[in-house]
Order: C-alpha cells, then sequence, then structure tokens
C-alpha cells in the first residue's frame, strides 16, 4: 500500500477547501432556484415554480442569446480562421504587429469599447436599437480568442510543406485551404468555437452598454432580476444560465484535452497526404555495374 506524505494530504485538503469556497456558493443558488421558500430552505419542498415563472417571462431573452451566439460564432469562423491562416502565412513585421493589437479587445474594459462603438456606430438609423448592434461589440470581444487558437495549431504543424505537397499535385488555392489546411488545424477551430460560444452566452459588461430593453441577453437579465424580483426567481434564471454554459465549459476542456494527447504518429493518413507523400520521395538512379557498360577502346573497335 502507498504511504502519502503529509504534504500531500496538506495540499488535497488546500484544493478541496478552493473548491468548496468555489462550488458551495453556486449549489446553494442553484438550490435557493428549485425551492418554494429560499428562506425556509428544503423543508418548503423543491418546485419547478421559478424556473416556469423565468422561462414565461425572459423566454425573449434567452433565445436573443443563443441567436447571438451562435451568429457571433458564424461571423468568427468566417473571419478569423482566415485572417490566422494570412497571419501564419505572412512573414512580414505589419503582420506581427496587427497580431498584437488584435488582442487589444481583450485587455480593455467591455465597457470601454461598448463606449467607443456607441460614439462612432450609435448615429446610424435603426442599428442602435437592433440586436446587430450587441452583435458586433461581441466579435470585437470574442475575435482574438479564435484567431489565437487557430494561430497555435498552424504554428504547431508543417501547413507550408502540406500546401507545397498539394500545389504540386495540382490543387488551387480553395482546395489547399478547405482540404489541406482546415483539416489539419481542426482542434483550434473547435477550441476557438467553443470558447466563442462560452463568451457570448455569458458576456455583462459589454451588453450592458449596447442593450435596450427589448435586446436583453441572459447576463442582462439577470441582473434585473437580481435588482427586482424575488431571489428563487434570480436564482431559477442562474440555473438555466448554467445549464447553457457548463456543456460549452466542458466541451472547451475536452476539445482541449482530447487534441492534446491525440498523437501524431498514430494518426490515418489521408489519401491526400499519402499522395504528397509519394510525391516527393525522389527516385533513386539505378546503380549500373561495369559488366553491363559496352568496353570501347582508344581505337573506336567494342
Amino acid at each position: 500500500m502507498m504511504h502519502r506524505s503529509l504534504f500531500y494530504y496538506l495540499q488535497l485538503g488546500f484544493t478541496l477547501l478552493i473548491c468548496a469556497f468555489l462550488v458551495v456558493p453556486v449549489l446553494m443558488s442553484v438550490t435557493a432556484g428549485l425551492t418554494s421558500n429560499y428562506f425556509q430552505g428544503l423543508s418548503s419542498g423543491l418546485t419547478l415554480r421559478w424556473v416556469e415563472e423565468v422561462l414565461a417571462l425572459y423566454s425573449e431573452t434567452i433565445w436573443l442569446t443563443v441567436r447571438l451566439a451562435l451568429a457571433t460564432l458564424l461571423v468568427n469562423l468566417m473571419v478569423g480562421v482566415p485572417a490566422a491562416y494570412f497571419l501564419a502565412c505572412s512573414a512580414s513585421r505589419w503582420a506581427r504587429v496587427f497580431e498584437e493589437l488584435l488582442v487589444l479587445p481583450v485587455a480593455i474594459p467591455g465597457l470601454a469599447i461598448a463606449l467607443a462603438l456607441i460614439i462612432a456606430y450609435g448615429g446610424v438609423h435603426g442599428l442602435r436599437t437592433s440586436w446587430l448592434f450587441i452583435l458586433i461589440g461581441h466579435v470585437l470581444y470574442t475575435l482574438p480568442f479564435m484567431v489565437k487558437a487557430v494561430l497555435a495549431v498552424l504554428h504547431s504543424i508543417n501547413f507550408r510543406q502540406l500546401e507545397e505537397g498539394a500545389a504540386s499535385l495540382g490543387a488551387g488555392f480553395y482546395r489547399r485551404f478547405f482540404d489541406v489546411v482546415v483539416p489539419n488545424c481542426k482542434g483550434g477551430i473547435i477550441s476557438g468555437a467553443l470558447m466563442t460560444l462560452t463568451l457570448s452566452v455569458g458576456e455583462f459588461n459589454l451588453t450592458w452598454m449596447l442593450h435596450t430593453p427589448l435586446t436583453k441577453t441572459l447576463p442582462v437579465g439577470l441582473a434585473d432580476a437580481y435588482a427586482s424580483m424575488r431571489l428563487e426567481i434570480s436564482s431559477a434564471y442562474t440555473l438555466i444560465f448554467l445549464v447553457l454554459l457548463l456543456p460549452l465549459m466542458i466541451g472547451v476542456q475536452w476539445s482541449g484535452s482530447r487534441f492534446r494527447h491525440k498523437r501524431p504518429g498514430r494518426r490515418k493518413e489521408s489519401g491526400l497526404t499519402k499522395s504528397v507523400r509519394f510525391r516527393k520521395q525522389r527516385p533513386t538512379a539505378p546503380t549500373v555495374s561495369g559488366k553491363d557498360l559496352p568496353f570501347h577502346t582508344s581505337t573506336g573497335i567494342n
């Protein structure tokens, strides 16, 4: 039997204490949303009444949040993946400068980004009151995560050699991009996509400045529920919020661990990869022995 040291048990106890500090408030909030009366606790009985009220009052808010997250993901896929590819291909110093500037929306507070958007585009007719205005802010905030995730994968593989092999087989740019580059960086694309969904669903500061009474998202509605309604309803709101977020967070961890522990040597080669590898191997010149060569004398007689 393995004997654990005292230091091991101290580390274990400290880890469990931190986990309890983070998890216990969440469990208490979930319990409050499922009890008939929070102040009486579980003795008042469990009920789904508050969850049903939240779904009836804020159903449009929930669907708007999901629609915003999916639209943000679509824009990030259409813009972020090609941007990461061109940044990885470019050796220019300005590409590195642009790559660093891309992180500015993450470093700048969301309230400042929202204020800049209001000053710049708040006067556009119909845009200020539309959910597309919030979409612009979400894309600015989440796009760096998509680009960085795909860039990390592109820098870790020799995609240039794969492209050269595909080009030698006659593949054009679009064929090389969609059949060679995208499949080889799908781990980064999946991680960036799940991160985009998670951040878009949970974004509050930027959305709070950009929203209108008709374009509330889940975090903004949650803040309003805590301020103006019963604690049970706001806790039920938190429960719905967790139901949307937890699968996305688990998906981020699963995709990251799956592609991190996958061994490249055990992957199956695609037909294009095999063709490229076979094509790039140069055939060796056959060796000819002296017996096979004709004998020539200085007189020209064989």
